[in-house]
């Protein structure tokens, strides 16, 4: 006689979640690896700080969570993100993928494994500030991620443009169909004309840099071509018999120099561009000084910013003190003939371009122009050499400050401000050393990882 045994619905059931159970285990491994680039934008899009499941012992759910409600009560674009140094998260590009993917003008605060970086879009946070407030939050706490991200937010909040990013959730009440409908309805009814209108300030942007890149072009092509000209009038040759391997090596950085200011100005689409140009022409310069002295036998001259008053000048030789007309006094690198003339009391040789108004010092010409001064003096130079000009005011304007470290403008574009992948993406840089800026644990020309 064979007996039959039943299983009763209770033993059906545990079966069943016992199996469920199982499954659920053979999955935890997989789970335990999620993570990477696109899960922790999309996270970052919601509540501005993501936890890789990785890194979950060390820095807890709750915890995120805290410094979650700390951003968004300070209501800034901040992001942050804890991730482990894996291949789900490139060290070269894993700040600009993150930055592409969540498309909102902010900072980004990124520990991975056992590195703390920040990167930012120029509109929220200088690039250095971002840096240098990483550096000193990761210093104050090694180790220690809960203190130094809530370190860097704390420091960071009061000084980024721009407001949070509203997540998607709610009190924990209903709420009504017509609610959602009607507002649904109206943007839906508003979506063609916000297009349309967004589309029209697009291309009037657009405008606008393909009128301020032609103006650039045409004073660039004048440094160009003067930079060209003295090394026609060079006396030297790589093959003379009193030429050394300095030498040698001073005369071909400056004909590289020469040759990648070209192609620069070539390939420039934007007046942003024309910073690498005017950079290329100071470095050139700097060769050629520095290959005089080789010759002449003399100590080779400390790298110093062109000539403030006419780049094509050279590099500056001493400070000197100067005040534009009706502006305040400063000091100002000038080259040897200037230093004579305002010692004699003449005015110096002053660089003028083209104006609307006819020809004008080139700090009275206007916005157009930083981007071609901030290659030649930089960030550090540029607002106090500017002060009290034409140009110093556009700098120090908030609403359209100059970005000397990139040459461009942020023209009012702040933090939180949702922009896509259409970003500088020379801000943010790696954690291997390579691109973006300054920035990192140490913080620019103070250090680094």
């Amino acid at each position: 006689m064979r007996t039959v045994l039943r299983r009763s619905p209770a033993t059906a059931l545990a079966a069943l979640l016992a199996a469920l159970l199982g499954l659920l285990l053979l999955l935890a491994p997989a789970a335990s690896a999620a993570g990477g680039v696109d899960e922790a934008s999309a996270a970052l899009k919601q509540g501005q700080v993501y936890v890789d499941p990785a890194m979950t012992g060390r820095f807890s759910q709750a915890q995120a969570a805290d410094l979650a409600d700390k951003i968004k009560k300070a209501d800034k674009p901040i992001f942050v993100a804890v991730v482990p140094s894996s291949e789900q998260y490139p060290a070269a590009t894993v700040a600009r993928d993150i930055r592409t993917r969540v498309g909102v003008v902010g900072v980004y605060a990124i520990w991975r494994g056992e590195e703390f970086r920040a990167f930012s879009d120029r509109a929220a946070l200088p690039v250095s500030a971002a840096s240098n407030l990483a550096g000193a939050a990761a210093r104050s706490h090694p180790g220690d991620i809960n203190g130094t991200v809530n370190d860097f937010v704390g420091q960071a909040a009061g000084q980024v443009k721009g407001h949070g990013v509203s997540s998607d959730g709610g009190s924990g009440g209903g709420v009504g169909a017509a609610a959602i409908i009607v507002p649904l309805a109206l943007l839906a009814l508003a979506g063609g004309g916000v297009f349309l209108l967004f589309r029209r300030a697009k291309k009037r942007k657009e405008e606008q840099r393909r009128v301020e890149l032609a103006q650039l072009r045409t004073v660039v092509d004048e440094d160009i071509t003067a930079f060209g000209e003295e090394l026609d009038r060079l006396d030297f040759s790589p093959g003379a018999a009193d030429a050394d391997d300095a030498q040698r090596a001073d005369y071909t950085h400056a004909l590289d120099s020469y040759e990648r200011a070209k192609q620069t100005i070539e390939a420039a689409k934007q007046p942003a561009d024309v910073t690498a140009v005017t950079e290329a022409l100071a470095d050139g310069r700097f060769a050629l000084a520095t290959l005089a002295a080789r010759r002449e036998k003399q100590p080779l001259p400390d790298r110093r910013p062109p000539c403030f008053f006419d780049p094509r000048h050279g590099p500056s030789t001493q400070d000197a003190d100067w005040a534009p007309a009706g502006g305040a006094q400063r000091t100002v690198p000038v080259c040897a003939a200037d230093a004579v003339r305002l010692a004699s009391g003449q005015e110096p040789d002053i660089r003028t371009v083209q104006t609307e108004h006819g020809q004008q010092p080139y700090w009275n010409a206007g916005p157009a122009y930083s981007p071609w001064a901030g290659g030649y003096f930089g960030s550090s130079l540029l607002p106090g050499l500017l002060v009290g000009t034409m140009l110093g005011s556009v700098i120090a304007s908030p609403g359209s400050a100059y970005a000397a470290d990139s040459g461009s403008y942020d023209n009012g574009y702040e933090g939180g401000d949702v922009s896509g992948g259409d970003f500088n993406s020379s801000d943010f840089g790696g954690f291997d050393g390579g691109g973006g800026g300054d920035f990192g644990g140490g913080g620019g020309d103070f250090g680094g990882f």
